[in-house]
């Protein structure tokens, strides 16, 4: 019963979001809301950027390239010097060369993969000063370039999409900083850490034991880790430590917090083109296919593990290893999806306890394209991608040239669409292949058979989609993990932007083309399920093969599939 209560609250509370946060985001990219003027205009002078003057998307796409690369030195450089650096109460040192590249390019790509644990790694300032910093401006890029797809849609023989500099300072000033501030306090309020005091010792009496607990800004840090899809936790237990995820509200509020991005730019995307029906039809895309992946990681989970129960420890209240007990398993199963299925990364349990079913669950979000909804802009911009592809095959139904919004859909659009949707699967299963052939690679997971490779599988699959989370069964601080991690997020992240937009730049040049009797819909059902359809095969189809040798093959060596 209370699992089914959390869901109702969280479609309910989401709903409410996708209407009103949908509509304010619109408003904020039109301009039409300034209470911030006085923090804005001082920024675009210090940018040097004119935020009446748009860009073509060439030069949109290399002010996000530059953008991007001095964000990627900065943090770099903020993590290699931070043993000279203040507000460091554990005394730490410099991050070693190949794990500072890892974890700036990490943060930088809204991936957040973290091969360190952060109260032993990171000190207070890197954790503010980079880390943090970089929550708040990856999200914004993500979601800028979505605005640039978008555009191309709502525009007509237009050579410009928008202004990168003004995009990203009014996602970060009237979105992503007062939500995480405002859900900071909530956060704070429910007893999640934040504090400066450095760690503390505490002496136990009673055995003689003294134990050193960490502590350091984490509340704050959690609010944005979730609303901007980032995942990067303060602590290595991540939102299992009830520093970072205090009470049941934090956990709700966590997952509430990941989902409402995503969802609610549907309804942005709806009213900057002029249908909200069309919004609708991106929702339910998103929706039918959370709502199944919830539905069978739940399930899984709330069956005993077979490998428990081959160890000889039944059980009759579901799968609780390594989850939290107050959580429980369904709960945790919720958390899991949402984040694996959002680009966020942040886990209230371990992963590589789930059950082979459960893991395949968390893995089929990701390997999707993470559109189920997907990250912060980047689930709606690959969700279009998809959707592009799936009107290209609806106009062949029909036998004529497809349409989508009444941009008509040439062979420049289906072949950038095809890019953007292929990059991922490839980048993921070349590395991966690459990893189970050398030595290097093979030394990473902690356990051998069919869930050693899901572990490899897992992770280069969670940096392959800039997701971050991680199965915790493979030794990623390695040089080998570190750098083929960095290449896997730097490509799963702008070789998918740099089509998407050119794809808006595409189609915002194309003048609108009338509605007709023989035009395809692409409001209604059928274009719901052909999308649904085009998600599923990519991700089937080129995944399949490597899934066949990791948790199937787990789940089937203890049986049926199905618990």
């Amino acid at each position: 019963m209370g699992f089914f209560l959390t869901l109702v609250a969280l479609v309910v509370t989401l709903a409410v979001t996708w209407r009103y946060l949908g509509s304010y985001m619109a408003a904020v990219f039109a301009g039409r809301v300034h209470f911030f003027a006085f923090v804005e205009r001082p920024l675009y002078r210090l940018l040097g950027t004119d935020p009446t003057r748009e860009q073509s998307w060439r030069r949109y796409g290399a002010a996000m390239i530059v953008f991007s690369g001095v964000s990627l030195v900065f943090t770099y450089a903020i993590l290699r010097l931070q043993g000279s650096l203040p507000l460091n109460p554990q005394h730490l040192g410099a991050v070693s060369p190949a794990l500072s590249f890892n974890t700036a390019v990490s943060f930088v790509t809204n991936t957040n993969w973290q091969n360190y644990a952060g109260e032993t790694t990171m000190s207070y300032f890197s954790q503010i000063g980079a880390l943090t910093v970089q929550q708040f401006v990856s999200p914004a890029v993500g979601i800028a370039v979505a605005l640039v797809v978008v555009r191309g849609f709502s525009r007509r023989n237009a050579k410009t999409v928008g202004n990168f500099w003004v995009d990203i300072t009014r996602c970060a000033l009237y979105i992503l900083l007062p939500v995480a501030f405002a859900f900071g306090l909530v956060f704070v309020a429910e007893g999640a850490v934040q504090t400066l005091g450095g760690p503390v010792n505490i002496h136990d009496v009673l055995n003689g034991v003294t134990q050193t607990i960490a502590r350091g800004p984490i509340a704050f840090m959690e609010s944005i880790k979730q609303f901007g899809t980032n995942g990067g936790g303060a602590l290595n237990a991540n939102s299992a430590a009830p520093f970072e995820n205090p009470t049941g509200l934090t956990n709700f509020l966590s997952i509430y917090l990941l989902l409402a991005i995503p969802v609610a730019l549907t309804y942005t995307f709806g009213k900057m083109v002029g249908s909200v029906r069309h919004g609708i039809a991106l929702l339910s895309v998103m929706v039918l296919l959370f709502g199944a992946l919830v539905g069978l990681t739940s399930y899984a989970e709330h069956q005993n593990n077979p490998a428990v129960a081959a160890a000889g420890v039944p059980s009759s209240i579901g799968n609780t290893e390594g989850k939290e007990v107050r959580f429980g398993d369904t709960s945790s199963a919720l958390f899991a999806v949402a984040s694996t299925s959002t680009s966020t990364g942040s886990s209230n349990s371990s992963y590589d306890s789930f059950t082979p079913l459960g893991g395949l669950g968390l893995l089929t979000g990701m390997m999707m394209g993470e559109v189920t909804p997907g990250g912060a802009g980047s689930g709606l911009y690959t969700l279009l991608l998809y959707a592009i592809i799936a009107v290209f095959i609806g106009g062949l139904m029909i036998g004529r040239t497809p349409e989508y919004l009444g941009k008509k859909i040439q062979s420049r659009e289906v072949k950038l669409s095809g890019l953007g949707a292929l990059v991922m699967p490839v980048v993921v299963l070349v590395l991966t292949a690459l990893a189970v052939s050398l030595a290097a690679g093979r030394a990473g997971p902690l356990n051998a058979g069919p869930h050693g490779f899901t572990e490899i599988l897992y992770s280069l699959t969670s940096q392959g989609n800039n997701n971050g989370s991680a199965m915790a069964g493979l030794s990623g601080n390695s040089p080998f993990y570190n750098v083929v991690g960095a290449i896997a997020m730097l490509l799963g992240r702008f070789a998918i932007i740099i089509p998407a937009l050119a794809l808006g730049g595409s189609l915002a040049a194309k003048d609108v083309v009338p509605e007709s009797l023989g035009t395809f819909r692409t409001d209604n059902a059928m274009f719901v399920g052909l999308t649904v359809a085009v998600v599923v095969i990519i991700g089937g189809l080129t995944f399949f093969p490597a899934v066949s040798l990791g948790p199937v093959v787990e789940q089937l060596s203890h049986g049926r599939f199905f618990p």
